[in-house]
């Protein structure tokens, strides 16, 4: 897993960060009308990439505190808070649970990767955003954002081509950003419960 992982697999990611932003808030769920499918798993996937985007510094931050990358006591209390937050905008908390559950594992899997690689190679330099005050406060914004989106692919979910759609969406949106095609086990994880089967189909 690590060694398909590479930094420069992040730097697209990044620097498209600006353009998912952008998207997400043209397509934030309002509750005034429906979307359509595609732009609703467009929304959710402009979302998980902007969350994985923050894996690096959250791993540089963690890397310089001398911090293990999992945090068993505070993945379990944001699981929790979630699947507490999820059924007020009508989002299954055992759904909520699961994809939530992918966001943390993708993360992780980048963030080992960089922890391998900065052992092996070169540390990280440069100044490091702080975690506590900054790229959490980025994360829990997000983590809102997107159990409002899960609310609008519910209707999808059932759907016997649904691990299609979702591929076809990750497809779309990698070339809207020109997101780079080493980046796609991570976020072929993180969306790996949008489905009721599970998986994301063939991208072809």
């Amino acid at each position: 897993m690590a060694s398909s992982l590479r930094v420069a697999a992040l730097r697209p990611l990044a620097l498209a960060i600006a353009l998912a932003t952008a998207f997400a808030f043209t397509f934030a769920p309002t509750p005034s009308h429906a979307d359509t499918d595609d732009t609703a798993l467009t929304n959710l996937i402009s979302l998980v990439s902007q969350r994985l985007a923050l894996a690096e510094p959250v791993a540089r931050w963690k890397w310089v505190n001398h911090r293990p990358v999992g945090d068993a006591h505070r993945e379990a209390a944001l699981l929790a808070d979630i699947a507490k937050r999820a059924p007020a905008v009508g989002v299954d908390p055992e759904f909520a649970r699961a994809f939530f559950q992918d966001q943390i594992d993708a993360s992780k899997d980048i963030q080992n990767a960089l922890f391998e690689q900065w052992r092996k190679l070169r540390p990280p330099d440069g100044p490091v955003p702080d975690l506590d005050t900054r790229t959490r406060a980025q994360l829990d914004r997000l983590t809102q954002s997107m159990i409002s989106a899960l609310a609008r692919v519910q209707t999808l979910r059932a759907t016997p081509d649904c691990p299609t759609q979702v591929a076809r969406g990750v497809a779309n949106w990698k070339s809207l950003t020109r997101y780079d095609a080493t980046q796609t086990e991570a976020l072929t994880r993180a969306l790996g419960h949008v489905c009721e089967s599970g998986g994301v189909g063939a991208t072809g």
